[in-house]
């Protein structure tokens, strides 16, 4: 909920920032788009860069008693991005309004009289420390006016930006494009892939080595979880890993550049007409990639015959061709090229049309050949609402070239259509916890049972934090059950919302500045505490949801409604249709006559309305905020 809030706030800001730039100056959606999410990535960089430093810094050796400075290459050990001071955010906030008054002289020795031209040259010297930057930052910032630059500064020194992680540029990129400038470009079926989805494929496929492939890069969601999963065991991603990507929209590619740079990430990506994936295989990896992933636009038409046909990419045949000599869908282009991009060891994870799983004629015919391989390794049906500007429901396929022999012919099934969180009325995600448990029910079919009990001890260590935190009784009780601990964080949040209530009502009633300031105080650190009981309350339901499937040791077994893994001979006798639900049937009724997600959504139904509820309190306060000074 925080990250989703984070974001919405970045959001906010962002729209602020460009109704500054549309109200101010005189700006096209081509000319102040670029500017702005330059501005965005500079911000996001010195967070990245101050983060860094910090811990370069606990362990530095001195000299005479002063700590040695950090270097360019002590920086690119650690994978990440070195600003020279002038590059730095803090820097180009802090400049006087008499920008001549500072003396800056760029690298050609030229005195800096704009802070357009100050900016400009940060950014230049940003592209100095990396090669994969060079041409790709913004450089017209001189043509806005000083003071709607200054404003832009002020408007993006904000926190919330470090908070976020993830492809923070790819989701404000789908933001200001669908707000403001679809003329950037074509709707062509392209649109921000969202970060849960992104995350359950990188933690499925897992990418710990190789060559990683992403042909519809877009702004590189997909390498920046994957260098975050690689990181987070241990590993250097720039050692381990290597980046490839195609986006045929050279304003995506430049974004995805911007974002590989930020996480300190590197990458080769092609874009242009020699990246566009339907006709060209831009790096020449057919049969080479450890790991392939994408979220390529859905339901084409009109990629014309000739282009395609004879590909090497095509293993299982040309897709139905209209009477137009053009492939009628390219659905199952995109599906053959992520097969064909494969190594005989190789894993593919991918987002695709529901529409996909049964569609007929030759699509049809191709995907019989294609689970006959034995590679088609896992389905997830995923529900409406998971991307940010549409609705469609999609599916996430999996392939696995070295699939354990118990496996060689079965094929997992999810249907997660009713599993996921309700962030607002028309925008569905897996929360951390839900990604987590989908997971797990894929490690238990590849008899990965280490990691599902690793699981569970995260869950217990997770609790065991809060109950210390939090030294109630009812969250004490002597061997009792998980449901025994449910019901006592329940009865927690409910006298701890009853308490914010209270406040807010002190609150509004009291004009004494001493016993306002004291109710303010403990207005915040209530609503705090409420967060935090409120997600516990969540991740025991999460933990609740998965053992009374699995149990704590973790046993695969078919979930009604959920999961089921099915034979290649049971796949053919439904005309190898690949839908979840044709096999994983209704849902079973929940064990404890309650319906496990209905009680989900009013749990998240309460929780966005107790937090209005907070918003109104820090309103009134915000509005009787000058008593406190009478």
């Amino acid at each position: 909920m925080a990250d989703q809030s984070s974001i919405k706030q970045l959001e906010a800001d962002l729209w602020s920032a460009a109704d500054v730039l549309r109200s101010s100056a005189n700006l096209n959606a081509n000319q102040y788009c670029m500017p702005v999410l330059g501005l965005l990535f500079l911000k996001y960089a010195y967070g990245r860069y101050k983060r860094v430093e910090a811990e370069l810094m606990k362990n530095r050796p001195s000299r005479g008693g002063v700590k040695l400075p950090v270097t360019t290459q002590d920086f690119r050990a650690k994978s990440a991005l070195f600003l020279p001071r002038e590059a730095q955010y803090d820097y180009l906030l802090n400049l006087p309004g008499n920008i001549a008054s500072a003396n800056i002289v760029d690298e050609q020795n030229r005195q800096l009289t704009s802070l357009g031209d100050v900016v400009n040259y940060a950014m230049r010297l940003i592209e100095q420390q990396t090669n994969q930057l060079k041409g790709i930052l913004p450089d017209t910032y001189n043509i806005i006016n000083d003071e709607v630059l200054a404003k832009l500064l002020r408007i993006f020194n904000n926190n919330k930006l470090e908070q976020v992680g993830g492809d923070v540029i790819g989701r404000i990129y789908e933001y200001f494009t669908g707000k403001f400038s679809k003329a950037i470009a074509d709707d062509d079926g392209v649109f921000f892939t969202p970060k849960s989805l992104v995350q359950m494929i990188v933690n499925i496929i897992e990418p710990s080595h190789g060559t990683v492939l992403d042909p519809a890069c877009g702004s590189g969601g997909m390498f920046v979880q994957s260098g975050d999963f690689v990181n987070n065991h241990g590993i250097n991603a720039n050692s381990a890993l290597t980046f490839y990507g195609q986006e045929k929209v050279t304003f995506n590619a430049r974004l995805c550049l911007m974002n590989m740079a930020v996480h300190g990430l590197n990458a080769i990506i092609k874009s242009g007409d020699e990246a566009n994936t339907y006709t060209q295989d831009a790096h020449n990896l057919v049969g080479e990639c450890d790991f392939v992933m994408a979220n390529p636009p859905f339901n084409v038409n009109g990629v014309e015959e000739a282009a395609v046909s004879g590909s090497n990419r095509l293993p299982f045949g040309l897709p139905a061709v209209n009477k137009d000599k053009e492939i009628s869908n390219a659905n199952y282009l995109w599906i053959q090229y992520f097969y064909a991009y494969l190594n005989e060891t190789g894993r593919a994870g991918f987002v695709m049309a529901s529409s996909a799983t049964d569609s007929q004629s030759k699509d049809r015919t191709i995907r019989e050949k294609l689970v006959k391989t034995g590679h088609v390794d896992c389905l997830i049906s995923v529900a409406n609402n998971f991307f940010y500007t549409l609705t469609l429901p999609c599916t996430l396929w999996f392939f696995d070239k070295n699939k354990r022999e118990e496996n060689r012919d079965k094929i997992l099934f999810i249907d997660s259509r009713n599993y996921y969180t309700v962030v607002e009325k028309t925008l569905n995600e897996w929360n951390e916890w839900q990604m987590r448990n989908i997971n797990a029910i894929v490690w238990l079919y590849r008899g990965e049972t280490d990691k599902y009990r690793n699981l569970i001890s995260t869950y217990r260590m997770w609790l065991n934090d809060f109950f210390n935190r939090y030294d109630n009784a009812a969250l004490h009780p002597e061997e009792q059950s998980w449901q025994a601990y449910r019901e006592g964080i329940e009865a927690t949040l409910a006298c701890f919302k009853g308490n914010l209530k209270k406040l807010g009502a002190d609150m509004k009633s009291t004009r004494k500045r001493k016993e306002k300031a004291e109710l303010k105080e403990l207005v915040e650190k209530t609503t705090m505490q409420v967060a935090e009981i409120a997600e516990a309350l969540d991740v025991i339901n999460q933990l609740i949801w998965l053992i009374d499937k699995f149990g704590e040791d973790g046993m695969y077994r078919d979930i009604p409604g959920l999961c089921r893994i099915a034979d290649i001979s049971e796949v053919e006798g439904k005309n190898f249709s690949l839908t979840p639900g044709a096999y994983t049937g209704a849902e079973e009724a929940a064990s404890d006559d309650v319906h496990f997600t209905a009680r989900m959504k009013e749990i998240h139904a309460e929780l966005e309305k107790l937090q209005n509820e907070s918003a109104q309190i820090f309103a009134t306060i915000k509005a009787n905020e000058s008593l406190l000074w009478k």
